[in-house]
């Protein structure tokens, strides 16, 4: 149409990394992160940034590279978070909870050019980076100020803050030409699969940021306690919206036990929580009881009614959403109406439990028949895929052949299975790669999971499908008890005969340490591993075989 014009004065490309400069701006003064006796104000981290931004260009790094950060949480890691994007590159946060040739072949598939890591883990950097090619081994830059030899394939290897020190508080950002440029490689957390590369854009980190401000309703001046890992899909975006909202960072110094995060809580004034399932379960296992309501978002597997409403008792308000990396965490969320209020416990707690409805800024989401791509019915019953469009969907893989699979027929295929009710909302049912083919029926592992999670003595369940025998797969549940209560194996098994039908009791079931992810997700490859093991065993028999050594602590690893 005559008269429109797209010039530099009604267009800029959006990108997260705009919410430091006005966070500085407008909350200069306010606490930015707390860490122990170390605090910044919105003004120093953005000086901060800057001048690390502006180190990062002086060694070389410039549009497109990738810089990977191998850490826990700290306040260098969320200054990294925009630091590395205001340089015009690619930040790449990955667990440091992998062994040295996982974590090997995730910084030759990202091509990262430097790498910063904590000094709890520089020997695991360095082991990881031996086994590079010479000619491809990024530079290496120690967190917390090393002081041992480096490898002598490693090119350079300094401090921090003396890298830091080195720049420019008055550097210019890079600023995003196209906001579709990648600001992030994520890696999955590999709960069923091997890790993938998930490409983040600025746009869609931007507006998904936006959403999650929104479906939380997170309020200017929120103080939010970093329970989650910001290595897990960039901290479910809060490692941005914390800065828009002109918040407080809480980071704990040491491992976020029940005891830490209900410390912290009272000490900050804490307002608001991220983190999956295992850790919900944490707390509601604790009892406390808070002295102010506390904000949780809670995402991934659906969080047991049962803890759910332990949690509201203890005066956590939790959010269930869905989602993955792929689509920047949150894509749908269970959003509460207020006639549920008058529902009994169990029963509004079994409707928060679900995912629910996508979120202000997802163009769409629909489960469809994966085969024929005709949507299923909304009838609670039916399962299909979950399948999504819109802008806060990646990018795509750092492997292209995986992303013209994932994004076949025009939608992202979640490899979620779920059904829609009547009313519209969306519920989880299992992955794809998870459910268990038994008697000639397939068998949903997430409700029997939520089941369990019921008995008084359990923090930590999984339920996957092992190769049997003709009938098809055996299904074993790994149980992990809470400290200090007891049960066996017979116990859980009754506790499952009362509650589910004879087709959905496990008939193996193991008792001991659950393994999960540096995300808190259970690694159920791990766990399909163990039960072969144990299916194997000669000594093995259905319903009266306990193994309290099945599950022991284990790294992760491919298997």
């Amino acid at each position: 149409m005559e008269g429109v014009m797209k010039c530099s004065a009604n267009y800029v490309p959006l990108t997260p990394i705009s919410f430091l400069e006005r966070a500085a701006q407008v909350y200069g003064d306010r606490t930015s992160i707390v860490y122990g006796s170390i605090k910044f104000s919105w003004e120093q981290t953005r000086e901060r940034c800057h001048k690390l931004a502006s180190s990062l260009v002086s060694i070389g790094i410039s549009s497109g590279d990738v810089v990977a950060v191998i850490s826990g949480n700290t306040p260098w890691v969320y200054e990294l978070h925009y630091a590395v994007p205001m340089a015009g590159a690619v930040i790449c946060n990955i667990t440091p909870h992998y062994g040295p040739d996982i974590l090997c072949d995730l910084l030759c598939r990202s091509n990262a050019k430097l790498v910063f890591v904590d000094d709890r883990f520089l020997d695991l950097a360095k082991d990881a980076l031996r086994l590079l090619s010479p000619l491809r081994t990024p530079t290496l830059i120690s967190i917390s100020g090393a002081s041992s030899d480096v490898p002598t394939s490693s090119a350079v290897e300094m401090d921090y803050e003396t890298f830091l020190g080195s720049g420019d508080a008055e550097f210019k950002v890079r600023w995003p030409a196209d906001e579709f440029n990648p600001i992030s490689v994520c890696f999955t957390s590999g709960t069923t699969d091997a890790p993938k590369g998930v490409l983040h854009n600025h746009r869609a980190a931007f507006l998904n940021t936006i959403a999650t401000i929104m479906l939380m309703e997170m309020a200017p001046g929120t103080i939010f306690l970093w329970t989650s890992p910001m290595y897990h899909c960039n901290g479910w975006g809060f490692v941005w919206g914390v800065a828009a909202q002109g918040g407080t960072n809480v980071i704990l110094r040491d491992e976020a036990t029940a005891e830490a995060v209900f410390d912290a809580i009272e000490e900050h004034g804490v307002t608001m929580l991220s983190g999956a399932t295992p850790v919900l379960a944490m707390l509601a296992a604790d009892r406390r009881v808070l002295s102010r309501r506390v904000s949780v978002l809670t995402g991934g597997a659906p969080p047991p009614p049962d803890v759910l409403m332990r949690m509201e008792e203890q005066g956590f308000r939790v959010t269930h959403s869905g989602g993955q990396t792929e689509t920047y965490c949150c894509a749908v969320y269970c959003m509460r109406r207020p006639e549920w209020e008058e529902l009994p416990r169990e029963t509004r707690a079994r409707l928060q439990a679900r995912q629910g409805l996508p979120h202000l800024l997802l163009a769409q989401v629909d489960i469809k028949d994966p085969v024929t791509m005709k949507s299923v019915p909304s009838d609670g019953v039916t399962v299909g895929e979950v399948v999504y469009r819109g802008n806060n969907v990646m990018s795509g893989y750092v492997d292209r052949g995986a992303t013209e699979e994932a994004f076949r027929g025009g939608w992202f295929h979640s490899g979620d299975l779920a059904v829609r009710h009547p009313d519209g909302y969306i519920e989880f049912k299992d992955r794809l790669l998870d459910r268990v083919e038994r008697g000639g029926h397939t068998v949903g592992t997430l409700e029997i999971e939520s089941v369990i999670y019921g008995h008084p003595a359990v923090i930590a369940a999984g339920v996957v499908g092992v190769s049997g025998d003709s009938e098809g797969e055996v299904l074993c549940a790994f149980v992990e008890l809470k400290q200090g209560h007891e049960a066996t194996t017979e116990d859980i098994l009754e506790f499952f005969r009362q509650r589910l039908p004879d087709s959905k009791v496990p008939e193996m079931v193991v008792i001991g340490k659950i393994p999960i992810t540096s995300t808190g997700k259970i690694q159920k490859a791990i766990l399909r591993e163990k039960g072969k093991e144990i299916l194997a065993s000669s000594s093995f028999k259905k319903e009266e075989k306990e193994m309290t050594r099945a599950c022991d602590p284990v790294k992760e690893e491919k298997i």
